[in-house]
């Protein structure tokens, strides 16, 4: 086992119970690692011309399982070489985005959300073991990271297909103040994307299990002619969690009605329509969008 490079059990100790005060943040996190790896890709691609690669092809993956009691989240971005895994995840408080952003062209704007080096191993407040499979864009190697804590990680070969990066978390055991379980609930798991993650730039997609009526049930029966009683059964349906594009940067023409209110009552608490919306933007030397409601109802402290 190697060791972490830097005063690993009393820093990752400080990264968990001092820098993170909701444990949710944790998806957040890697989803937002997930996001800056395809962003890497992306970049090279326009950079060094045709690599068979199309930005629609490129996805983020969450995958809860309640038996196994774990939670997976995958990407098809970079990748990562043994090397990085072990410069990126063996070094506490180093980012891979930070050096990629400072060896890029200052000119290029790249907005990489990960500057610091600590967000990855939030995963340990709700994971008493981390395993990380990735394959970097053409390489045909593939390695496992993995960590149970500040004691340290290995790193060995592995077989996965595809560049990109899986990390899968296995969580802790409930206890009477934790129930870790609430984060493989898939609601409670789209709720944090809408929270943190809604306009990360690529779709965040997750089976989500769902009911629907029985081809035929509630039909009449032939023989007494009364209606027979209707069934239900369960189905998966891959679902896009995040919107991806800000309602107020999309042309006003592409917005329904429908999903201005949603927008504004999920945003703002309000459970009756706006009276008005005003959505506007223009293009020049200031450059601006803008998205103003205007409620129907005064708030209750509006005189006071």
């Amino acid at each position: 086992m190697k060791q972490f490079k830097a005063e690993s059990k009393r820093l990752m100790d400080l990264m968990i119970h001092s820098i993170y005060t909701h444990r949710e943040i944790f998806l957040r996190e890697l989803l937002s690692n997930a996001s800056d790896a395809i962003d890497k890709l992306y970049y090279r691609t326009l950079k060094d011309g045709d690599t068979g690669l199309n930005r629609d092809d490129f996805y983020i993956e969450i995958t809860p399982d309640k038996k196994k009691r774990t939670l997976t989240v995958e990407d098809n971005g970079c990748g990562m070489t043994k090397d990085e895994l072990e410069n990126n995840l063996g070094v506490i408080a180093k980012s891979g985005s930070l050096n990629f952003k400072k060896d890029a062209d200052p000119k290029e704007d790249i907005d990489i959300i990960g500057q610091f080096g600590v967000g990855f191993y939030s995963a340990f407040m709700v994971s008493g073991c981390v395993t990380v499979y990735s394959r970097a864009f053409g390489s045909e190697e593939s390695w496992r990271w993995q960590s149970r804590g500040a004691e340290g990680y290995t790193v060995e070969p592995c077989e996965k297909e595809g560049h990109g990066t899986r990390i899968v978390l296995e969580l802790k055991a409930n206890t009477d103040d934790e129930n870790y379980d609430e984060f493989l609930d898939s609601y409670r798991i789209r709720g944090i994307v809408k929270k943190y993650s809604d306009y990360i730039r690529y779709p965040i997609r997750m089976d989500v299990e769902k009911t629907r009526k029985k081809e035929g049930s509630g039909e009449k029966d032939g023989k007494d002619g009364k209606d027979s009683k209707d069934e239900y059964e369960t189905y998966t349906e891959k679902e896009t969690l995040n919107s991806m594009v800000p309602i107020w940067r999309k042309n006003k023409n592409e917005v329904t009605e429908e999903e201005y209110e949603h927008f504004y009552q999920d945003r703002f608490y309000d459970y009756e329509k706006p009276l008005k919306i005003i959505h506007s933007s223009t293009e020049g030397l200031a450059t601006y969008q803008a998205l103003l409601f205007i409620p129907a109802k005064a708030p209750l402290d509006y005189y006071t």
